[in-house]
């Protein structure tokens, strides 16, 4: 599994960056590890970002996440420190998006590849519809094939909660997953990227269509469809209070 580092000038900031993300990437969490604040002040300290890595070394791959540019520029004197070896890569994504995209999709057994991917375009679901075709993807070539609709029932539609997931049940399955909002002709996406499907902008009573290819392609359809139209672990209906929260 991939491993993440957080390289902030706030261990605050930083806390609370791996504390939401945590939250979003269910079950099986990938190891992360914090590198901030030098000296217990404000700062960065290449010798602690090398140290931070060092302890991910039995992981398959390290992405580290930063906040200001000089955080970006230790970390690079942090890879001449370091003793292991697993390949790193340090993220141009956003802090707090990225990191709660790179370790969601780190959690659905993504490669380094593609939880750097993930962390890079975090700011896709931000940006208008004209604007986000880098989120979308089109399905593979036909192999075992199935396809499904669901109607959307989540009062809030798929925000980062129930997105997380959906991604981590696609990750689940030997199939190439991709989901496409009928209703507003967004996608289709990868199921399991967090940033696609926050992209598709999906709102209550939105049709999805979730279609997959793969030997598990049917079994995964059939989940996702469930999954959906059971509202992706939350109440289908809200009180007052749940909705200003």
């Amino acid at each position: 599994m991939i491993g993440l580092v957080i390289v902030s000038h706030s261990e605050d900031l930083a806390r609370a960056t791996v504390e939401l993300a945590m939250q979003m990437a269910q079950g099986a969490q990938p190891p992360v590890r914090i590198a901030a604040g030098a000296e217990g002040g404000f700062g960065t300290d290449a010798a602690a970002i090398a140290a931070a890595i060092d302890e991910l070394a039995d992981t398959t791959g390290v992405l580290v996440m930063t906040d200001l540019g000089s955080a970006a520029i230790s970390t690079e004197l942090a890879l001449d420190l370091r003793e292991s070896a697993q390949p790193v890569r340090i993220s141009d994504g956003p802090l707090v998006e990225g990191t709660t995209a790179a370790l969601v999709r780190a959690a659905t057994g993504g490669t380094l590849d593609e939880v750097a991917a993930e962390a890079a375009d975090a700011l896709a679901a931000k940006r208008r519809e004209d604007e986000t075709e880098s989120a979308r993807s089109e399905p593979a070539p036909a192999s075992d094939s199935a396809s499904a609709d669901a109607r959307l029932v989540n009062p809030l539609g798929v925000h980062s909660r129930p997105a997380a997931v959906l991604a981590r049940a696609a990750g689940g399955y030997d199939a190439d997953v991709r989901i496409r909002n009928l209703t507003t002709d967004r996608g289709p996406v990868n199921a399991a990227s967090l940033v696609g499907l926050l992209s598709l902008a999906a709102a209550r009573d939105h049709v999805l269509r979730i279609e997959a290819t793969g030997p598990d392609a049917p079994t995964a359809v059939e989940e996702l469809r469930r999954r959906i139209e059971e509202g992706l672990g939350e109440p289908q209906e809200w009180s007052e209070d749940d909705q200003a929260g």
